[in-house]
């Protein structure tokens, strides 16, 4: 027996495939777990993706919207981007101020091709995610502070509705100059708010600053406001007087909050040029934004305002037009169109000022 062990250990004939083909399963079991473990690691990171973008757009629902509807909206999002498996509204939160935080999260069993050789046919993948949105603009008030120039104008806010592609004007100032001849030309405004009836753009006249100017030997005991100007040997001094509808109003308080998108026009028909918009980056850098009536920076040029953001909230802004007159850049002070707008802001569907923060 000893004798037959040792001339098959010495043995130099015979095939061997068998012990080829042994050695390959331990290989091809490594190989096809590396397979899986890729498929496990690219499934987690298209799971991460989903699961942020649906997390993102049920902040832009309607604080309304109840848990399970928002659960639900989670899952067709999570799935409309190709996420699998459920995906879970862990929490939802809106506070006073309207910032809103969520978290959630999503899990998968993967199943495997090759693990199921060491009887694991299924691989547990999961993610987190988390937001924070922060109040936005969703009130706007306008009030005019000074209106000047020999050139009638107007300016609009333009809105465009969530899910519209169609901008509609919401507010409106107009100016007429009152024709007395004076350098700088004063004249009255109207600033009016704007609704939809029926079809129809209704206008609601909230105020209305007539300036009137006149001529005077002397600047001595002028009422607190008055504007004085001069020119060669002749005196001018323009008072405006802003009547408010209703007395107690505060302006044109526009409503926002179901607007994704915002600009401001200006029409200066005898202008060069006739049209400018915030939003077009040929004729934003008309316009000055700024924190008060001295401290206004011109927009830069080629730039697009992004008339959220520009307006403050809890606060006054100070913004300004350059009708034409004068080129650009100039200082504010050449500037005709003055107003204030306050901000207030809350919860908005809109999605921007939503970050990610898990």
């Amino acid at each position: 027996m000893l004798k037959l062990a040792g001339g098959f250990a010495r043995s130099r004939s015979g095939s061997m495939m068998p012990l080829f083909f042994l050695s390959l399963v331990p290989l091809i079991t490594v190989v096809g777990f590396s397979v899986d473990y890729t498929d496990a690691v690219q499934t987690r990171s298209n799971m991460q993706e989903a699961l942020d973008a649906a997390t993102l757009a049920i902040t832009t629902l309607p604080t309304t919207t109840t848990l399970p509807a928002r659960q639900q909206a989670l899952q067709d999002n999570f799935v409309a981007n190709n996420g699998e498996g459920t995906a879970t509204l862990v929490s939802f939160n809106v506070s006073a101020n309207g910032t809103v935080t969520a978290q959630t999260s999503a899990s998968y069993a993967m199943p495997t091709d090759f693990m199921t050789i060491a009887r694991i046919a299924t691989v547990p993948v999961a993610v987190t995610s988390g937001v924070n949105k922060a109040p936005a603009l969703v009130q706007a008030t306008f009030q005019v502070t000074k209106v000047s120039g020999y050139w009638n104008k107007t300016m609009k806010l333009y809105g465009t509705q969530f899910g519209a592609t169609t901008a509609k004007p919401l507010m409106e100032i107009d100016y007429a100059y009152n024709g007395f001849g004076d350098p700088k030309g004063y004249g009255t405004s109207n600033v009016y708010t704007i609704t939809n009836n029926g079809g129809a753009n209704v206008n609601t006249l909230v105020q209305s600053q007539v300036c009137t100017t006149t001529t005077v030997s002397n600047f001595n005991n002028l009422p607190t406001g008055a504007i004085t100007q001069t020119s060669g040997n002749r005196k001018y001094v323009t008072t405006c007087v802003n009547t408010m509808y209703p007395a107690n109003s505060p302006g044109a308080v526009i409503d926002v909050s179901q607007m994704g998108q915002l600009y401001l026009e200006m029409d200066v028909p005898s202008g060069n040029p006739t049209v400018l918009k915030s939003n077009d980056p040929t004729t934003s850098d008309r316009l000055y934004i700024g924190t008060s009536a001295t401290v206004m920076p011109e927009v830069a040029a080629g730039q697009i305002v992004d008339i959220f953001s520009a307006v403050p909230c809890g606060a006054t802004g100070y913004q300004a037009w350059e009708d034409g007159g004068n080129a650009v850049p100039a200082d504010v002070s050449n500037a005709d169109f003055f107003y204030n707008v306050t901000g207030k802001c809350d919860f908005n569907q809109r999605p921007s000022l939503t970050a990610l923060t898990q």
